[in-house]
């Protein structure tokens, strides 16, 4: 079952030099022009969120979007027997509910706070403004939506296709995508293994089963919340 959450604070303005900076900072604006970011952070409010605190619940009406400051996001949905899947987890400097946002429609999941989280929420009306006058902004926007559609492909393939532990290692290899090849890595995961279990579409059980058969393997060490990966070379070439 889903635990009580609580309310995020009441949405803020921010400071506008602080609110331009920020802004400047984030991929999505990184080519915009201090007018520009000016009108945007004129647009924007700022939610603080304490951990497990619901930004926007399923079915709520979606007028703007979200970019994340600090903290993590989960993005889930939850089934008629209160059973929790989680869809994607939301890092610092990526965004959440353009989509939607430009569809016109409510939220199909709901967003809750991993831990401490400050957000930055854009009006629509102020993003508009900005594709109208600002084809860069325009591409980068198609990109980053581009780039969730692959990614929920892939999660698709996944689930339909790999085991698992095939599953798992696919997961550690992503989270150490920009490690060197050194010997042993010792990964920190970002979140609890529950919500990485349900991220993969796996019970917890069948987690556990997965990592112990990894840990057999002598691929991987389970220290807590870090896994020691002896070889990442020989994790990728490992066939469950």
């Amino acid at each position: 079952m889903n635990p009580t959450l609580t309310s995020p604070d009441a949405p803020t303005s921010p400071d506008a030099t602080q609110a331009q900076r920020i802004l400047s900072h984030l991929p999505l604006f990184q080519s915009a022009t201090p007018a520009q970011l000016a009108t945007l952070a004129s647009h924007v409010t700022q939610h603080r969120l304490d951990k497990g605190a619901l930004l926007f619940q399923r079915g709520d009406a979606a007028t703007g979007f979200f970019i994340v400051v600090y903290g993590q996001i989960k993005l889930f949905m939850l089934s008629p027997q209160g059973q929790e899947k989680v869809v994607e987890i939301i890092h610092p400097s990526q965004s959440l509910g353009e989509a939607v946002m430009f569809l016109g429609k409510p939220y199909p999941v709901s967003a809750e706070a991993l831990q401490d989280a400050l957000l930055l929420r854009l009006e629509r009306s102020a993003v508009d403004a900005l594709l109208d006058t600002d084809p860069g902004f325009a591409r980068r926007m198609l990109a980053g939506l581009s780039l969730k559609l692959h990614s929920l492909l892939k999660d698709v393939d996944t689930y339909s296709q790999r085991s698992s532990t095939q599953r798992v290692i696919g997961y550690f290899l992503q989270q150490c995508e920009e490690v060197p090849d050194a010997e042993p890595v010792a990964l920190d995961l970002p979140v609890a293994k529950q919500v990485i279990a349900s991220r993969l579409n796996l019970t917890p059980e069948s987690l556990s089963r997965s990592l112990a058969e990894l840990s057999r393997a002598g691929l991987i060490e389970v220290q807590g919340r870090t896994i020691v990966i002896a070889s990442l070379q020989r994790l990728r070439e490992h066939t469950p």
